[in-house]
């Protein structure tokens, strides 16, 4: 009774942060999820004391719409479950139960009741799938009944975080992987698996005792047997819970040789800890490397080339390369002699078949040797893999088989997305204008070959980190300032979901603190403990994502013999005018801002935002220091496809004091906007609040969102047949139109 009501306690205590008016649990904001799943760790046989706590709330909540808090228990629930030891099938079925009646409500609610009922339903008839699954993928273990393979990736800018908090995050993630081998991991999943489905019958320590004295190989084959034993329960409708047991219970007998299950002697449920993810960290420094990353993970080339050579390789590496190695059977191709000198009677008896009936069309067909050039598929042959972007199925075979007289064809099977590239983004909104520009590339890059669409699934997530820690209260006001000014998507993120909020945006300001701790044991043990698990928790149940639109942007320079220059933006466009530097334009620019007030002279052509959602040109000229466009609504309910354009405009005054000048901000309302400076003056672009992404001698742009390049291309091809269709017609119009940058929380938007 009393672990239980220090539970509630606990739990009653995270739903009190969610609500946001609690100021007694603000000094653990963040911590809260954590400390509460690091106190079941540490004692496994509560598991099932937490997780029937969690249903009686979410079954509250229900009753009393409180909605707000049935999405961060359902995560910390299910969370909770995927740890546990055993959970009887009385406490799953009221879970599953449970997650059924949220497919009633609206989006989220009913995506992850579907997503977390159908996992359950596996759960239930063969316990420790869950388990096992995350395992195997996480660490890339071989199984054929379960091949799917993840990564983490991490991302920093050495640019925007200073060099202890990387420092640090590299400390931590090596950490992490430490006593981690394949061989630890399988056995985890052995034991897991085994506790899960005998419940206190199983002999933990005997069987542990068992294992580390086999050798690997031996390992590995009881791991193979585990895994194909709880698949194939998982798969089969017909198998129940019953069965399931009594095939692991062969199983353990005959892995620790020794009496049966029901015989062993019963020292309580006990814990196998959930291994850490694999997890790289990456310090971005060149534009392509994001690319280069996913490649080597889809493909390693470490495998058929010397390390010191892997970096030249990569440089000289481009996607058509990997295409043509990749088509045939997915195989690595060599370079052989061909013997063949293309004449049919030259061919070996034994390349005929005996068997084969022979009739006059074989006779013909026998005799047609067929061309020598593989064809190479077409853009329209692509559209499969591209329709949906990185999110799409996988995609049919490019190129068909040339079929032989007698001899019959395989079909080539088509391609499956084995792999899952998580990339955790750690910085401010500067680095997820670096991400908005390597996805518009790649996406441009698979719109030309087609690689990572039909063979990777890409997730983004988000992590905001902001230097400096000030305690002053004046400085904390002004840094609270500009960290909602430079998190403006986490601030959107954080306000559409409040678990976001609890969990992830608290790390604002905790990662720089856990970095700038002096170097001791206790520094590790919080950094490693905490830091990763975070990160880990947050891959694993944040699946819902957040699209932001992409922004295209295409820059005119005074100068004539200058091309004009095309980019992308997030979040922010910011323009001021340049100050003159030679000595003409300085005497002019003095006499035109006495005469007509400071700023330069603007023509801004826009298409009104309007609530019937028609389109309204609008065109105004008027004079103005500057303009910023903010891509990010400052209201989660807010079009996400809109333009909130702040301009500084400057009015002329005449009085009988003389002439003076005011400056007043407009604000407008746009989808596209061109903006040209009628006298040639030129002004500077600055794109999503990073200095290094600066635009200077620029008189002329225009901005729009930002086209998804497969879409472009098939109306490109559509326009060809149909120069006067001006609407979309054809694939064309069940295609993706605007590039859209998905970045996963936990919830989605919640309306």
């Amino acid at each position: 009774a009393e672990v239980e009501s220090d539970i509630l306690r606990r739990v009653r205590t995270l739903l009190r942060e969610l609500d946001g008016h609690h100021p007694a649990c603000q000094p653990d904001r963040g911590m809260l999820r954590w400390t509460l799943h690091k106190k079941i760790d540490q004692n496994p046989s509560n598991s099932s004391i937490l997780v029937r706590i969690l249903v009686k709330e979410l079954e509250r909540a229900e009753r009393g719409d409180y909605r707000h808090y049935i999405i961060p228990l359902l995560h910390t629930l299910m969370y909770t479950l995927i740890k546990a030891p055993c959970i009887s099938d009385e406490l799953c079925s009221r879970v599953y139960d449970f997650c059924k009646k949220l497919l009633t409500l609206p989006k989220p609610f009913c995506t992850i009741g579907l997503d977390y009922a159908v996992r359950l339903k596996m759960e239930r008839t063969a316990p420790g799938m869950l388990y096992q699954r995350m395992v195997i993928s996480e660490q890339s273990l071989k199984s054929d009944p379960y091949p799917y393979q993840e990564k983490i990736f991490i991302f920093a800018d050495p640019e925007l975080l200073s060099e202890a908090i990387c420092n640090a995050l590299v400390t931590d993630t090596e950490a992490a992987q430490v006593s981690q081998s394949p061989r630890v991991c399988m056995c985890c999943v052995i034991i897991h698996a085994m506790q899960a489905a005998l419940g206190e019958g199983c002999d933990l320590s005997s069987l542990r005792m068992s294992l580390q004295d086999m050798p690997t190989s031996k390992v590995e084959h009881w791991f193979q047997q585990v895994v194909a034993a709880v698949e194939c329960a998982g798969s089969e409708a017909s198998m129940d819970r019953g069965q399931h047991v009594e095939k692991l219970e062969k199983i353990y007998c005959a892995l620790l040789g020794s009496l049966p299950p029901g015989d062993a002697p019963r020292g309580g449920l006990q814990g196998t800890p959930l291994p850490n993810p694999n997890i790289s960290f990456h310090l971005w420094t060149e534009d392509d490397q994001l690319w280069k990353e996913l490649v080597l993970f889809i493909r390693p080339l470490s495998q058929s080339c010397e390390p010191d050579r892997l970096s030249q390789d990569l440089d000289n590496f481009e996607i058509q390369d990997i295409i043509s190695e990749c088509e045939c059977c997915e195989q690595t191709r060599f370079s052989v002699l061909s013997t063949d000198s293309g004449i049919e009677r030259d061919l070996p008896p034994a390349a005929e078949e005996p068997f084969a009936p022979c009739n006059t069309d074989t006779e013909q067909s026998r005799l047609q040797r067929k061309g020598g050039i593989k064809k190479k598929p077409s853009p329209l042959e692509s559209m499969a893999f591209l329709q949906t972007g990185c999110n799409g199925p996988g995609a049919k075979p490019a190129a068909k088989a040339q079929k032989r007289t007698g001899v019959p064809t395989k079909p080539a099977a088509p391609l499956q997305r084995l792999h899952t590239a998580r990339v955790v983004l750690l910085g401010d909104d500067r680095i997820l204008g670096r991400l908005a520009q390597a996805y518009h590339s790649l996406r441009k890059r698979e719109t030309r070959r087609v690689f990572l669409t039909p063979r990777l699934n890409l997730q983004f997530y988000y992590i905001p980190v902001v230097t400096g820690q000030p305690s002053a209260p004046a400085a904390a006001t002004h840094a609270a300032a500009s960290h909602e000014e430079l998190c403006e998507v986490a601030g959107y993120l954080s306000r559409a979901d409040p678990w976001y909020e609890s969990n992830i945006n608290t790390l604002c300001h905790m990662i720089p603190k856990l970095a700038a701790m002096p170097s001791s044991p206790s520094k590790h043990l919080v950094t490693d403990l905490f830091i990763t698990d975070v990160i880990a928790y947050y891959v694993r149940m944040g699946a819902q994502p957040v699209c932001f639109q992409v922004y295209a942007v295409k820059v005119f320079f005074n100068d004539p013999a200058q091309e004009p220059a095309e980019d992308v933006f997030l979040t922010e466009l910011c323009t001021q005018v340049q100050e003159s530097i030679s000595y003409r334009e300085l005497n002019l620019t003095k006499k035109k801002t006495t005469l007509e007030g400071p700023g330069i002279d603007l023509t801004v052509t826009y298409s009104k935002v309007v609530l019937s959602d028609r389109a309204k040109e609008v065109s105004t000229s008027l004079r103005s220091t500057g303009l910023v466009m903010k891509a990010i609504p400052g209201d989660e309910a807010e079009d996400l496809v809109c333009l909130n354009v702040n301009v500084t405009e400057i009015i002329r005054i005449n009085n009988l004091s003389g002439r003076s000048f005011s400056a007043v901000a407009n604000r407008l309302k746009a989808r596209n906007i061109k903006i040209r400076s009628t006298e040639q003056r030129p002004f500077t672009v600055c794109l999503d609040k990073d200095s290094r992404r600066t635009y200077r001698n620029v008189i002329s742009m225009e901005v729009s969102p930002c086209l998804e390049p497969s879409y472009c291309l098939q109306k490109t091809r559509t326009m060809k047949f149909s120069l006067h269709e001006a609407e979309d017609v054809g694939l064309v119009k069940y295609m993706p139109k605007s590039l859209l940058l998905p970045i996963n929380t936990f919830a989605g938007v919640i309306q």
